[in-house]
């Protein structure tokens, strides 16, 4: 710090190193007297108060700035403001929802780009350390299969080689794999052909429980009873077991899903990216939504992902709109809606057998069918969580079959076309990516679009060829009912097992599910037979939906894009006219504000 005492001022005079020694040996006081005891006394007490004042001085001040104006972190009362406040209007972002902490520092970030925990983070419990090398059993005399990272080499009775693994059949709790296939082939680009574009939504990674689960309530009735009960046989375990599970925060597998997701989608889409650009990726508040961007993005991008990506954080809460969460701003949506009265039914009907089988096994405790279903949901969330959990052969191939089926049947009639808001609740991302798609942001909606960060190119940038958006499972459910995938509609019955069919959730929205639109430019028109090009014809772009890494063959579920493509593709602006029709399907402001509108989508 340059000092301020200007040497050229009237009455400076420079002192060499010989003038300060004779300073530093003269008296304290003027004319070579000395101060008696009590003077010392007096000048000491002086100092130590106008120590005191000055230090309280500059404490006082540092709180009024560090607490944005406030006294020590006070707010005044609502009647001391000089103006009012209107109310938030429901898509407003401006304001994280807490109150200043005392002393907390100002940002200048929005905070639709701040990363740091707020109060939108939802439920994150976390729950016991896994202690998998102590804590798994296996039989010695098998042939070992080591874990990677979980074990789900596990003995089910029922079955064989050939069959599914029970942890590719667990609906909406499935580690993420690879879906089995749409109905269609996988078809390479023909030369001259380039992809241009991506649209990538994505669920987030295997979690905890959520608060208030079966799983959790299972635990609690457990606990309750214990020392009054005794479990016998494959249930004997239960005697000593304690539910210490944590709430909906990722667990170490939904961390690896999404790194490993990012990986993927470095190598295939990695050159949409120019490097001299830092893009806009989207995700929402809660916790589990927000790690599950972070890891996908250090997975694309590496650890340094923030020079490559701008994250922004759109507020996950009731009555706000974010097309990301659409429910939150559809109220006549309902978590228990017929998909919960149909998966019920199914319930009581595949797990009655397990039930009589367990009550025997039990005594002092009145087991019912809801423990069995929650004993089965238990081995998806204790697998992801301790890499290995005792529940998972309790069960026969044939009820893992029923279980994977009880989650088809809740998300159909909850949140596709069994719903009538299936489709309105996934029409506001529809509507973002129509928007993206026609370079265009998106200044008035009647859909749960966030139109203060949409009508704005800073938070909805349109110069992109890659978009990033992290979504929930029945979220993306809706976005397909949304662009009218009518191939995933059809009628599911509770009372049986109708064997294979197109709306199976495991296929659809395991853990780390994503859908990736492709926009594919080639130099003229592609024959549907894909027996090369067309002899005539200009340049042509085609929309290609791929769904956990399968083809959704649009031209299935839109006739306007050809059901005889073998490849699944559909011309670019022949789906833009198909989409034109989904709001009105969808009816937005019917079904999710209007009293007493039934039917399905």
């Amino acid at each position: 710090m340059r000092s301020l005492i200007n040497p050229q001022a009237p009455g400076y005079n420079r002192i060499g190193l010989a003038g300060k020694e004779e300073l530093l040996s003269r008296p304290l006081l003027a004319h070579d007297t000395q101060p008696s005891p009590g003077q010392r006394l007096r000048r000491k007490l002086s100092v130590l108060l106008a120590s005191c004042a000055v230090s309280l001085a500059v404490l006082f001040a540092f709180n009024i700035l560090a607490c944005n104006g406030t006294l020590f972190g006070i707010k005044p009362r609502p009647s001391e403001l000089a103006s009012t406040t209107p109310l938030q209007a429901r898509d407003d972002q401006s304001s994280s929802g807490e109150e200043d902490c005392p002393c907390k520092p100002t940002s200048t970030v929005p905070d639709y780009f701040n990363t740091s925990p707020g109060p939108w983070v939802g439920k994150t419990a976390t729950g016991k350390a896994p202690l998998m090398a102590q804590t798994r059993t296996f039989d010695h005399a098998a042939t070992y299969v080591p874990n990677a990272p979980l074990q789900t080499q596990v003995p089910v009775q029922g079955w064989e080689p050939g069959n599914l693994s029970i942890f590719d059949m667990m609906g909406f709790l499935t580690p993420y794999t690879p879906s089995t296939g749409f109905g269609v082939d996988e078809w390479p680009l023909p030369d001259g052909a380039e992809i241009i574009w991506l649209q990538m939504v994505s669920r987030h990674g295997s979690r905890y429980p959520t608060g208030g689960s079966n799983v959790e309530a299972f635990g609690a009735r457990l606990a309750n009873a214990t020392g009054k009960f005794n479990a016998t046989g494959e249930l004997e375990f239960l005697n000593t077991w304690k539910y210490q599970m944590g709430t909906e925060i990722l667990v170490p597998r939904g961390r690896q899903e999404l790194f490993d997701s990012g990986v993927l989608h470095a190598y295939m889409y990695s050159s949409l990216y120019d490097p001299n650009t830092k893009i806009i990726a989207r995700t929402t508040t809660q916790d589990r939504m927000l790690k599950s961007a972070e890891n996908f993005l250090a997975g694309m991008f590496g650890l340094e992902w923030p020079n490559n990506v701008t994250l922004e954080v759109i507020i996950e809460g009731s009555n706000l709109n974010n097309s990301l969460a659409g429910y939150m701003n559809c109220p006549n949506e309902r978590e228990e809606g017929l998909g919960s009265e149909a998966r019920d039914i199914w319930v009581g009907k595949y797990l009655q057998n397990a039930t009589e089988r367990f009550s025997k096994l039990i005594t002092g405790y009145n087991w019912t069918v809801e423990d069995t279903y929650a004993a089965q949901t238990l081995c998806a969330y204790d697998t992801v969580a301790s890499g290995y959990s005792r529940f998972c052969s309790l069960f026969t191939y044939e009820e893992w079959i029923g279980f994977g089926y009880s989650h088809d049947l809740q998300f159909y009639g909850n949140n596709a076309f069994g719903s009538k808001t299936g489709r309105a609740v996934g029409i506001g991302f529809q509507q973002e990516v129509l928007a993206r798609l026609q370079n265009h942001t998106i200044p008035y909606s009647e859909t749960q679009v966030n139109v203060t960060l949409d009508n704005n190119t800073v938070t909805f940038p349109l110069n992109q060829s890659l978009y990033l958006d992290f979504s929930h499972d029945t979220n993306i459910v809706s976005i397909l009912a949304a662009f009218g995938l009518t191939q995933f509609k059809q009628d599911l019955p509770a009372d049986r097992y109708p064997g294979e069919h197109n709306f199976t959730v495991s296929h659809i929205t395991p853990f780390g599910a994503r859908l990736d639109i492709e926009i594919i430019k080639t130099p003229k028109p592609l024959k549907a037979d894909r027996s090369g090009y067309e002899d005539e014809g200009e340049e042509t772009k085609y929309v290609h939906f791929v769904l956990n890494q399968r083809t959704v063959p649009l031209g299935w579920s839109h006739s306007e894009c050809d059901a005889a493509r073998v490849d699944g593709w559909c011309e670019f602006e022949t789906f833009l006219k198909v989409q034109e029709k989904m709001p009105g399907l969808a009816r937005y402001t019917q079904v999710c504000f209007a009293d007493g509108d039934g039917g399905s989508s």
